[in-house]
């Protein structure tokens, strides 16, 4: 997988946590907690590949922390804050690489 692929999906996984913040039907959270997964595995496979442990391990921890297999009762309060901390995260490693990309 590409680097434009990774940040593609990060961005629409970002958009999706934004949306969270909303006040959404159940489904859509299981929803997003599962489509988080699989990008989670996709990024934690695209990391380690180039050798970016700090990432690798992030990525693990998020891909467990949202899989919707197990609930992690946190409070819909720190959920929210998770979900956009998260998203806000994720749209800054996309800027961050394309920064030292230009260099």
């Amino acid at each position: 997988m590409n680097i434009i692929s990774c940040n593609s999906i990060k961005v629409v996984l970002a958009i999706l946590f934004f949306l969270c913040i909303a006040n959404m039907p159940y489904g859509f959270y299981q929803f997003v907690r599962f489509i988080a997964l699989i990008v989670f595995i996709i990024l934690v496979y695209h990391a380690n590949e180039q050798k970016k442990k700090s990432e690798t391990i992030i990525y693990i921890f998020l891909a467990l922390l949202f899989q919707p297999f197990f609930k992690v009762a946190l409070g819909r309060t720190f959920w929210n804050v998770l979900n956009l901390v998260t998203g806000i995260g994720l749209l800054l490693s996309v800027s961050a690489y394309k920064g030292t990309k230009k260099k």
